[in-house]
């Protein structure tokens, strides 16, 4: 299969068009500018293709609720500062049960931090991205390749259950390199049948609402959402790890990357640790842990963090096996050896 040598940010914007999202509403901030840039250029040359600048990451976000009301596929993305701008627009989307895309090429904080990597938007993406009960899938990719494979697998989800999606990497994978393959990608677009696009009487109108005063009404609605939640949580969790490690060594994203390679030098040295690599960070995949973890004596959670997706990990395990952290920060990515280390203090050696 051919395969050709891109940048993170621009395979996730190729892969976007390709399976049909012809708007985009968006801000310049680094580490994402790629996406916007290649969507500017790209866009237009599509027929009914929209490309906006918009005035702000606010105006971008309530573009997009404007588009995806309409029944178009459409998608948006930022970096860090500029996903809190939109965190009130993302609960306005999810309030109204709108499919889109939001990407997060993560930054480090908190303010304006830093241009360089940071995995410190997990709490943000997992619990908080916006006002009230809501969730939203956040896939997390690890590769250039996987860029390419979560940005089309975030749509199919989005339409699937009518939810904005995240696609949650950080400036590392944005940044780098590497030959990825486009495969199959099918436009599979189609006009939402509850889009607010007009019916000539044929149909009952559709409303596009997350305005709801009665508030038993207000409650149905958010019981019905939270229904759809859980068959999000049973089907969509997803994680690939190692079987029957003793020191399991939690991590996603390019972190991961940095994990594996720390993984194998430790087996290298006979000890007993695998990699549990969540590709869903909500909803975070805890049947898989329990597997990865059935023969653990500990498990080692490793993040460009201060440490945040430990929570998720120790709630998953419900306390029963010793979670330890090893993180860096303030735009550093940690290495293998740094790891490894840990590891070794971990199995006593």
């Amino acid at each position: 299969m051919e395969k050709v040598l891109m940048k993170g940010n621009e395979a996730l914007a190729e892969a976007a068009i390709r399976v049909g999202c012809k708007c985009y509403f968006g801000y310049p901030i680094t580490p994402q500018n790629e996406i916007t840039a290649y969507m500017s250029n790209q866009l237009p040359k599509i027929e009914g293709g929209v490309f906006v600048q918009a005035e702000s990451e606010i105006g971008a976000v309530h573009m997009v609720y404007g588009c995806a009301g309409s029944g178009a596929r459409c998608m948006t993305s930022s970096s860090s500062p500029g996903i809190s701008l939109k965190a009130e627009g993302i609960s306005y989307l999810a309030g109204a049960d709108l499919p889109c895309v939001i990407v997060n090429i993560q930054r480090g904080g908190p303010g304006l931090g830093t241009i360089q990597p940071s995995q410190a938007d997990y709490f943000q993406s997992t619990k908080a991205i916006g006002h009230g009960d809501l969730k939203i899938p956040t896939l997390a990719p690890n590769s250039v390749q996987e860029m390419v494979d979560m940005a089309v697998k975030a749509f199919e989800i989005a339409e699937e259950y009518r939810t904005p999606v995240m696609v949650l990497a950080d400036g590392l994978l944005g940044q780098m390199m590497e030959p990825v393959s486009f495969g199959d990608i099918k436009n599979n677009a189609k006009q939402y049948p509850y889009g607010a696009n007009g019916h000539g009487g044929k149909r009952e109108r559709n409303i596009i609402n997350s305005l709801y005063l009665d508030p038993l009404k207000l409650e149905e609605c958010i019981n019905e959402r939270f229904s759809r939640y859980a068959k999000i949580t049973e089907k969509e969790a997803d994680a690939e790890y190692d079987k029957d490690a003793t020191i399991v060594v939690a991590a996603y994203g390019s972190t991961a990357r940095v994990a594996r390679s720390a993984v194998d030098m430790a087996r290298a040295e006979g000890i007993n640790a695998g990699l549990f690599r969540p590709k869903t960070v909500w909803p975070f995949p805890e049947k898989q842990l329990k597997e990865a973890t059935k023969n653990a004596k500990a498990v080692l959670v490793t993040e460009m963090s201060m440490g945040q997706m430990i929570d998720d990990v120790k709630m998953a395990l419900e306390s029963k096996l010793p979670v330890e952290f090893y993180g860096r920060q303030g735009g550093f990515v940690p290495n293998p050896d740094e790891i490894l280390k840990k590891i070794k203090e971990m199995e006593g050696k």
